[in-house]
């Protein structure tokens, strides 16, 4: 196993610091200078290896210490918050790298991160931990659907999954502030159950028929409009496609998809439906 770290020595050029475990273990300098040449050619830094840390931009210099864990060949890569000191371009930038690396190379890779964008879009299995313990570990995909609790559904999504308190009813799902909200299929003996319901920004859908919402906040981004509404006296996100005419203050009707609607216990936060 190797572990990933950022630090370089800042005294040695790009193929020094790539090649120094080497050096250590006494390794013959044909193999050296093969393993180097070869982890520079799949990273593209043929042209860098004759520089020295402080003439790299941070890409680059993390794309070096990445060379110099693949030059020892190991079985598992341990990345441990590799891009937390990155700026949020070049995060994405190196995310892509990364995940294009591990294709290439087919190696076990144990990746830490606080930032689920990044658990999501790089990972073909997750493990969430909270206070040392194993949450869920799952497909990305398969704890984003359904979250076996509170806390994986609230760390997994962006925005996150909107909750609203209250109690399951033969009706559907009454919050505190009595308002009536369609859930689907009911849990099994849930009828007057405290409860917790959680809904996903994208899929509250906007509909005149529908539950009567008040507009707090409206975020344009482009190709989407995050919108805070207030309904029942609890604020919820929604993300709509559509371009939407509403000012804060005037009310707009909501519905969820009734699909992919949460139910968690209120005492335990775990899944219920």
């Amino acid at each position: 196993m190797v572990f990933q770290n950022y630090a370089l020595y800042p005294h040695m050029t790009v193929a020094d610091n790539m090649a120094f475990s080497m050096k250590l273990r006494n390794a013959p300098k044909a193999e050296i200078d093969e393993r180097v040449n070869k982890a520079a050619g799949i990273l593209g830094l043929n042209k860098l290896l004759g520089r020295y840390p402080r003439q790299l931009s941070g890409g680059q210099r993390q794309r070096v210490a990445m060379g110099r864990a693949i030059v020892r060949d190991p079985q598992v890569f341990l990345f441990d918050e590799p891009l937390s000191n990155l700026d949020a371009k070049l995060r994405v930038q190196m995310r892509t790298e990364i995940k294009e690396l591990h294709q290439r190379l087919k190696t076990t890779t144990v990746y830490v991160t606080h930032d689920q964008i990044e658990a999501m879009t790089m990972a073909d299995k997750i493990v969430v931990m909270h206070d040392g313990i194993v949450e869920q570990m799952g497909a990305p995909l398969d704890l984003y659907d359904r979250p076996n609790n509170l806390f994986v559904a609230g760390f997994i999504g962006s925005p996150s999954m909107n909750f609203l308190k209250g109690k399951i009813t033969a009706a559907g799902f009454e919050t505190e502030g009595g308002v009536i909200w369609p859930i689907g299929q009911h849990p099994a003996d849930s009828n007057g159950k405290a409860a917790v319901f959680g809904i996903r920004p994208e899929h509250v859908q906007l509909n005149p028929n529908g539950l009567k919402a008040e507009v707090v906040v409206i975020e344009p981004t482009g190709s989407e409009t995050q919108v805070v509404v207030r309904c029942g006296g609890q604020e919820l996100t929604c993300v709509f496609r559509e371009r939407i005419t509403a000012k804060p203050g005037e009310t707009i009707g909501i519905t969820p998809d009734t699909s992919v609607t949460h139910l968690f216990d209120a005492a335990t936060g775990k899944r219920l439906n």
